[in-house]
């Protein structure tokens, strides 16, 4: 049944939206029911609002309702940005429930989309497209790919927070500038967030220089209820800590958390690192092979992921031990708590990982910490008081990256074939990471692009292509993760030939003798 306020803004709609909501939501949430207004309006928008409380549809359904209003634009029209793969394959479910009624094509187009999918897209472009920071940088590169942006009028960025305090965060905003001088205009952004520490400034990361950014905030607190455990050992415990060859004080945190998962239907139990969730759930594995706990993160093979994601969504499993590969919005199904293993460290990340519970506007979000020492547990009530009263840490914009302006001068090169100075600094300058650079800063780090040969800076002052192309293709290609390479190996399961997941060449060059044993998926 919906509400006043959703039936007003409802009215707004045009009349095959309208249907398609009724038939999804009993009624329009209340970051909705602010947010669909403003977009509607054309007002660049951050929304900030807690996990599962609608924050995509806020974003998709009045930008939908503009495709509706004015059809038979070409090429991609609306262009959503995730910081991950994994959230692209729940965005796309989600979002294509919504074309299919309306008419309207999406895609995904990240790494690992096949060459054949790439190409449909190449000559019939999707209305709507789902991708990434680094595979947006390859789309502007393309010049086919170009022509079909060049119609974007609105660009959705998820989980923003993500990306606004690192260099993909600069890759991002000067991509996003790239985008403009595509397109000829400016287009419509809206960012999305559970945590942001610092709104206006995040706003302004996301919208550039001269632009302006209007806020929706629903707060989180009302729905938030944490509590910090330091259990003791009970005369059970020492017996398990026996049988498991731990400590009696390990083995009551265990307790615990067996105790915590048992009692509630679906349970997310967080660690800080890889290494502890793998040996969290190895020892929950040796105590009991039949326990319904899995294990998900990012070093595990994307099946065994996906299956990890499912059985919980399903009801296989009751509890999953993570990383922050489950703090950001893939589709687990209704959590009803959230674990976090030692202290969160941040008060963001605390909101962000509680936040997966209760998953609807109207429930409460329910989360436990538990610590291992009294400075743990110090730390961790302070953090839970702050969570609770939305005190969060302050956003830090990344500036001045040198590395990311140097990727991005090649990437502008390699558009146009050419840039004077004095343009390409106007075009930085626009983004707000880099509102501050000045000439000199801009053809020095031109200059260290000529040293390799990937571009040559005339006597004025205009950057061209290095007389070998494919010295500036290939440290543009070579450079387009911001995220630090280390090498992998793969990890395959003997009997099936199943990939299993991967480690690191430091783990790899420390402990890969022949005969070593290692845990990986518990």
């Amino acid at each position: 049944m919906q509400d006043g306020e959703s039936l007003s803004v409802l009215s707004l709609l045009v009349k095959p939206l309208q249907e398609a909501i009724l038939e999804r939501f009993s009624e329009l949430t209340e970051p909705q029911v602010q947010s669909i207004p403003r977009i509607l309006e054309g007002e660049n928008l951050l929304l900030m609002a807690p996990t599962g409380t609608g924050k995509t549809e806020a974003a998709i359904i009045p930008l939908l309702n503009r495709l509706m209003s004015q059809p038979g634009g070409e090429g991609v029209r609306i262009l959503y940005i995730t910081p991950l793969r994994a959230l692209n394959r729940d965005l796309l479910e989600r979002i294509e429930w919504w074309a299919a009624r309306l008419d309207m094509t999406v895609g995904v187009r990240h790494g690992d989309t096949l060459q054949r999918e790439r190409r449909i897209q190449t000559l019939m472009p999707p209305t709507i497209l789902i991708t990434t920071p680094e595979t947006l940088q390859i789309l502007l590169t393309a010049r086919t790919f170009r022509r079909h942006l060049k119609h974007v009028e609105a660009v959705v960025v998820d989980e923003v927070h993500e990306l606004a305090g690192d260099k993909r965060g600069a890759q991002l905003s000067v991509a996003l500038e790239r985008l403009v001088e595509i397109t000829g205009r400016d287009f419509q952004r809206i960012g999305l967030s559970a945590t942001v520490g610092s709104p206006e400034k995040v706003a302004s990361f996301l919208v550039g220089v001269g632009r302006r950014c209007n806020v929706v905030r629903v707060p989180v607190v009302r729905h938030l209820k944490i509590t910090v455990e330091y259990p003791d050992p009970s005369p059970e415990d020492f017996r398990l800590a026996e049988m498991l060859s731990i400590y009696p004080d390990v083995a009551a945190r265990m307790s615990l958390i067996k105790s915590l998962v048992d009692s509630h239907e679906s349970t997310l139990v967080f660690t800080n690192t890889r290494p502890l969730a793998e040996v969290l759930t190895n020892r929950f594995r040796a105590w009991d092979e039949t326990a319904p706990i899995g294990i998900h993160h990012g070093s595990l093979s994307k099946s065994t992921r996906v299956g990890a994601e499912q059985a919980l969504k399903t009801g296989g499993l009751s509890g999953v031990v993570c990383t922050s590969s489950l703090e950001m919005g893939i589709d687990v199904g209704r959590i009803e708590l959230c674990i976090q293993y030692n202290s969160p460290r941040e008060v963001s990340r605390l909101i962000q990982r509680v936040g997966r519970s209760g998953h609807t506007i109207k429930r409460t979000a329910k989360g436990v910490i538990i610590v291992a020492d009294s400075d743990d547990a110090l730390e961790s009530l302070v953090i839970a008081r702050r969570a609770q009263g939305d005190e969060l840490e302050p956003t830090e914009i990344f500036e001045n990256s040198y590395d990311v302006l140097a990727h991005q001068i090649a990437g502008i090169v390699i558009e146009r074939g050419e840039i004077k100075v004095e343009n390409l600094v106007n075009i930085l300058r626009r983004s707000y990471c880099y509102r501050n650079i000045n000439t000199e800063q801009v053809v020095k780090n031109a200059q260290h692009l000529e040293k390799l040969g990937a571009v040559l800076i005339t006597t004025d002052n205009v950057i061209t292509r290095g007389v070998k192309r494919t010295v500036l293709y290939d440290y543009y290609f070579s450079n387009l993760s911001m995220i630090p390479e280390e090498k992998q190996y793969l990890v395959v399961n003997e009997s099936t030939g199943e990939p299993v997941g991967i480690l690191d060449e430091e783990f790899v060059a420390e402990h890969g003798d022949p005969g070593t044993r290692f845990i990986l998926m518990g």
